[in-house]
């Protein structure tokens, strides 16, 4: 059975390009485009993997993080940022709010894959 992914995006380009090449991949995948729409879909589908745009309207991925890992059960999901965010201090920021792992966006395809693979392998 495809592993599911739930990507969090509010930028439909970023979602549609994340999305096909998750799917091409082998995976499945269930989308929301603000953090309290991914909050309650990672509550309700439990997904193997979710992909956290941190800057969103109504909530952002980090406020959206908190609460997943606050909640026992979704907190054993792991939360990778997807990011344009790449100063000094966003990396430990964004790891301090509960994510396991950072992606840079624009994003490195292989790269991508490579990193969400080996979050799935788990």
């Amino acid at each position: 059975m495809a592993k599911v992914i739930l990507i969090v995006e509010d930028e439909p380009k970023n979602l549609k390009l994340v999305s096909d090449l998750l799917q091409v991949s082998g995976y499945a995948t269930i989308e929301a485009t603000d953090g309290e729409q991914g909050v309650e879909l990672a509550k309700a589908r439990k997904p193997d993997l979710i992909l956290m745009d941190i800057m969103m309207q109504v909530m952002d991925g980090l406020e959206a993080t908190r609460i997943l890992k606050a909640d026992v059960t979704t907190r054993n999901i792991p939360v990778l940022a997807l990011t344009s965010y790449a100063m000094a201090g966003d990396k430990e920021r964004i790891l301090q709010a509960g994510c396991d792992g950072y992606l840079t966006k624009p994003i490195d395809i292989k790269e991508f894959l490579k990193t969400v693979g080996e979050y799935l392998s788990e």
